[in-house]
């Protein structure tokens, strides 16, 4: 249900993760150094006791009828072997499990009951369901084996895609083309069509939702994650306010649009593809979503001038201002580009796309894990203006706090910002698209945009990862820090030593460190472009 929060620039606007959250004041810890440092915590356990009882107190049912599916409680666990966690978000856990009776493996994401506190909470768990249901067996959209609810959690049995990611994929391969970028975007565009035709809108269309089905070299790409979609309603204008921050479409954010919007997505992925960055970014999300409504798309510069024209033309299309003529997604699958046989090129592209690409995933990766490090270093007295703040804005002690209660708080603040903006904010920290923040979320978005900017919280950060306190942190170093969380492998520390070493010393000083962590992902191919 919803998207991650903590991405670089493509942070999530109503719910993984995806900037755009609440500048809240927070207390001060007094201290001039940073205190040590504590044993990593999941972030999903949250920072301090939560200030109402009733986000920790578990419902107990009522029958053996479960409130979510309507149906019987089943036992999954007689179904399927869980095995090994393989991520872990605000809503719950996916693991990989074994068919008992068949051996195949497959996804299972568990949601916490304890999460679905209200209606808009249960209606978000069934329309996902309903959408897995309705878009299953359709190409480059995720197999749904089925789902299965007990006291505790609700379990949502899915295809298993065991290739990787999408960009970890391209960067593997060492070298690139247009037409393998061709491929790729065909399958991007191809879940748009089929999302569309079958009456969806999934409005989170982006790299990270999408995962090769296995580790051949003809694996399918396959889109996860419809938290966020809806059927289309024929003649409806949509206002609410969701997506990532740099694929969100410029209507989105003004809040009136429909389908195209997937287009205008789709379109960014391509750009990225062809590029190694997003069209349209800056150093926060704020600044980002107004490159997007200034729309100023460079084709110009490196390394355009080496994209052939007809691939330019598609990305021109797709990436319209006017959705009225923003190119149909049947017409899309036509371009002369992008068609199977096409007119790509099958011509190595500049390695510098590659080398912008690695940058854009793994500084993406490392300012992550140090997101989670400075959630888990507040002091208690930190702990406790936060909780305070939660429980004052929580007016009716309901344990979360609504849209309303969330824009009168941030008033009596002192905040000017307009209602859209509000809702913007109030949808960034709602990560598991509840339509409340609970404490957790609030937590998380507070530390996630508010603590970047504080020098004791970096350097905090920094300390964790160098390990012997030499003022240096050393790949050694980097692997071991990542290697609790499960981030980090070889390749992967060594692209972002490589990325985040701008004076090339082999190791990451913390000016770097702070350059990284400031003002987001930086692109350049090394050569001074």
């Amino acid at each position: 249900m919803g998207l991650c929060c903590s991405r670089s620039q493509d942070i999530p606007i109503s719910s993984s993760s995806s900037e755009s959250f609440p500048r809240h004041p927070s207390k001060q810890s007094g201290k001039s150094h940073p205190p040590p440092q504590p044993q990593p915590r999941p972030l999903w356990q949250p920072a301090g006791p939560p200030p109402s009882r009733s986000l920790t107190k578990r419902r107990q049912p009522s029958s053996q009828i479960g409130r979510i599916l309507g149906k019987p409680y089943a036992d999954v666990k007689a179904l399927y072997n869980l095995d090994r966690e393989l991520g872990r978000g605000q809503f719950g856990v996916t693991y990989l499990c074994t068919e008992r009776s068949t051996g195949i493996q497959y996804a299972c994401k568990s949601i916490s009951q304890r999460k679905l506190i209200t209606d808009n909470d249960i209606g978000d768990v069934r329309r996902e369901i309903l959408m897995m249901e309705h878009l299953s067996g359709q190409p480059n959209i995720v197999e749904f084996k089925g789902a299965y609810e007990d006291p505790e959690y609700v379990h949502l049995v899915m295809e298993l895609c065991s290739g990787g990611e999408l960009f970890d994929r391209i960067i593997a391969k060492g070298s690139y083309s247009e037409q393998e970028a061709a491929k790729i975007e065909r399958q991007v565009v191809n879940v748009v069509h089929v999302c569309h035709f079958m009456g969806v809108m999934h409005r989170d269309i982006k790299p990270e939702n999408f995962l090769f089905a296995n580790k051949s070299e003809d694996a399918p790409l396959k889109i996860t994650d419809f938290g966020l979609s809806v059927f289309i309603e024929p003649g409806k204008v949509y206002r609410d306010t969701v997506g990532s921050a740099s694929y969100v479409a410029p209507e989105v954010l003004n809040q009136n649009y429909g389908k195209e919007i997937d287009v205008w997505s789709a379109g960014v992925i391509l750009y990225i593809l062809l590029s190694g960055s997003p069209p349209f970014w800056a150093e926060n999300e704020k600044d980002t979503f107004g490159e997007i409504l200034a729309g100023n798309l460079d084709l110009q510069n490196h390394p355009w001038p080496s994209i052939s024209p007809s691939a330019k033309d598609l990305i021109k299309k797709m990436l319209t201002r006017d959705p009225k003529k923003k190119n149909h997604r049947h017409r899309c699958l036509e371009h002369p580009w992008l068609r199977e046989n096409g007119v790509a090129s099958d011509k190595p592209m500049d390695n510098a796309v590659l080398r912008r690409m690695n940058q854009f995933r793994a500084s993406y990766k490392l300012k992550k894990l140090a997101q989670k490090v400075i959630a888990q270093n507040l002091t208690e007295e930190e702990i406790k203006g936060l909780r305070q703040m939660f429980s004052n804005m929580d007016t009716d002690n309901s344990g979360t706090i609504t849209f309303e209660e969330f824009k009168s708080g941030l008033s009596r603040l002192g905040s000017k910002l307009s209602e859209p903006e509000v809702r913007q904010l109030m949808d960034a920290a709602d990560v598991d698209k509840s339509g409340t923040i609970n404490y957790t979320e609030f937590i998380t978005a507070t530390i996630n945009r508010h603590r970047l900017e504080k020098e004791e919280d970096l350097i905090k950060a920094f300390q964790y990862f160098d390990k012997d306190n030499n003022g240096f942190i050393t790949r050694d170093e980097l692997r071991q820090a990542m290697a609790q969380y499960g981030m980090g492998d070889d390749v992967t520390i060594d692209e972002i030593i490589e990325d985040v070493d701008t004076n090339k010393d082999g190791s990451i000083n913390y000016e770097e460190f702070v350059a990284m962590m400031r003002t987001g992902t930086q692109y350049h191919d090394g050569n001074g472009r």
